[in-house]
C-alpha cells in the first residue's frame, strides 16, 4: 500500500515514528512523509535513509484560525490528490484538523493520533471553545482516531467531538526498548542530578523547575539541574533565550542545549523531571522510565499514566513549585537503592504497556482489517479520486 504521513516538522518523523515508519517498509509498503522541511541536514539525511520519500509542507505551526488555515487546506489537498495514497496517518494539532478536512473532500482514509491537546487548551476558555468547534467538524468523517491517554479520550467524548465508535487508545508513540535500554543507577555520594528534558516554554513547567532548583540548591549544593531541549521562540508560552542564559549565570541550571540523542544525558541522571501543565504521553518520561530512572512529574494527562506516585516517582501538582520542591525533596530523602529500585521499577511498566510493537500492530490492523471493512477499500481497489 501507499502510505502518507502528515506532521508539523520532519524531525518529528525521526524521533517519534521511526520504528513504525521501518515496519511498514519491512512489510513491503511504501512511505512518504509531507511536513515543513527541517533545518537539520541530518534530520533529512535520516528520513532518506528510513527510505520514505520526503514531500515539504509550507505551514505556520502557530494558530488555529480556519481562515489564515485556508491555504494549508488547499496545499494538503494538493498533496493528497498528487499522492494518492491508500491512507493518511496524520499527528500534530493543525495537521490532524486541516488533514482531515483535506482528506474529507478528497474520500481519502485518515486516520488522526491525537498527541496531546497543546497550548489553545491550557489559554482560556475562548481558544478552547475554537478549538472543540474545528476539532468536532474536522473530525465528523473520521472512521478512526488514536489517543494517547485516557483523559484525552474522555474530554472529546464529553464534549461530544466524537463518539465512542472513532476511538482506539495506543500507549503514546511507543518506545524501542532495545534502543532505550537500562543503564546502571549513578552513584549519588557526592551529587545528585535532576534532568528536564522539553521544549524550554512555560507550558512544560519550567519556570517551577527553576524555582525549585533555585530552592533546593539553597540548601543541598550537590544537587544539579540540568536542561536540555530547543528553545521554541515560536510557541506562545517561549522562554527568551536571555532569560535561560541569566538563570545558568546565576548558576541554578545547567542548560544542556539540544541534542540528537538524549540516552547518555538519561544514564548520568539519578531523576528524569517533567512539570508539565498537560501531555498526551511524554515522550521524554517513557524513555526516562525506560532506561530505569525514576520519574518526577505533574499529576496531569498523560503524565499520570506513564508514572506510578510513590512507586515509579513522584507526582506533584501541576503550576505549583511548592509541591514540586516537596517531591524533589522526598525523592533526595531515598536510599540509593530505593531509588534505584523505583527506576526498576519503571522499566517494568515500560515493558507491560509502552513496548512499540503495540504501536506497530495497532496500526497494522488498520491496513490489514480497517482499510477493508470500514473504509471498504481493498488493497487493490483502484483509486478514482
Amino acid at each position: 500500500m501507499h502510505i502518507l504521513i502528515t506532521v508539523n516538522a520532519a524531525w518529528n518523523v525521526i524521533n517519534f515514528r521511526r520504528s513504525l515508519i521501518e515496519a511498514f517498509i519491512s512489510d513491503g509498503h511504501t512511505v512518504a512523509v509531507l511536513a515543513p522541511p527541517d533545518a537539520s541536514v541530518s534530520v533529512m539525511e535520516d528520513l532518506k535513509l528510513l527510505g520514505c520519500r520526503f514531500i515539504p509542507l509550507k505551514m505556520d505551526r502557530e494558530g488555529l484560525n480556519p481562515i489564515k488555515n485556508f491555504a494549508l487546506i488547499s496545499r494538503m489537498k494538493k498533496a493528497f490528490h498528487e499522492e494518492r495514497p491508500d491512507v493518511v496517518f496524520s499527528y500534530t494539532i493543525k495537521n490532524n484538523i486541516f488533514g482531515s478536512l483535506a482528506a474529507a473532500k478528497l474520500g481519502i482514509p485518515f486516520v488522526p493520533n491525537i498527541t496531546g491537546l497543546g497550548t489553545a487548551f491550557l489559554s482560556g476558555r475562548f481558544l478552547q471553545k475554537i478549538s472543540v468547534y474545528l476539532y468536532r467538524y474536522a473530525f465528523q468523517r473520521n472512521r478512526i482516531i488514536f489517543f494517547q491517554n485516557h483523559d484525552d479520550k474522555n474530554f472529546f467524548l464529553n464534549h461530544k467531538i466524537i463518539t465512542n465508535q472513532q476511538v482506539r487508545l495506543v500507549p503514546g508513540s511507543g518506545i524501542d526498548l532495545n534502543h532505550f535500554k537500562p543503564t546502571n543507577y549513578p552513584s549519588d555520594h557526592e551529587e545528585t542530578i535532576f534532568l528536564m528534558i522539553a521544549r524550554i516554554i512555560r507550558d512544560k513547567g519550567v519556570i517551577e523547575y527553576v524555582e525549585t532548583a533555585r530552592e533546593i540548591k539553597s540548601k543541598f549544593p550537590n544537587a544539579r539541574f540540568q536542561v536540555l531541549g530547543c528553545i521554541d521562540t515560536a510557541n506562545r508560552s517561549a522562554i527568551d533565550a536571555k532569560i535561560v542564559k541569566s538563570w545558568v549565570n546565576e548558576g541554578i541550571i545547567e542548560y544542556l542545549g539540544i541534542s540528537d540523542d538524549v540516552r547518555p544525558h538519561i544514564s548520568r541522571s539519578h531523576c528524569v523531571v517533567l512539570p508539565s501543565y498537560r501531555e498526551g504521553a511524554p515522550r521524554t518520561l517513557i524513555e526516562g522510565a525506560s532506561m530505569a530512572r525514576p520519574i518526577i512529574a505533574s499529576d496531569v494527562p498523560g503524565c499520570r499514566e506513564v508514572v506510578e506516585n510513590s512507586k515509579t516517582g513522584y507526582l506533584c501538582k501541576a503550576r505549583n513549585k511548592n509541591d514540586l520542591i516537596r517531591c524533589v525533596k522526598d525523592f533526595m530523602s531515598l536510599q540509593h537503592e530505593e531509588k534505584a529500585l523505583m527506576g526498576r521499577l519503571g522499566r517494568e511498566k515500560m515493558v507491560r504497556s509502552y513496548d512499540d510493537t503495540i504501536i506497530k500492530q495497532a496500526y497494522r490492523n488498520i491496513l490489514e482489517i480497517d482499510l477493508v471493512s470500514y473504509f471498504k477499500r481493498p488493497l487493490l481497489e483502484k483509486k478514482n479520486y
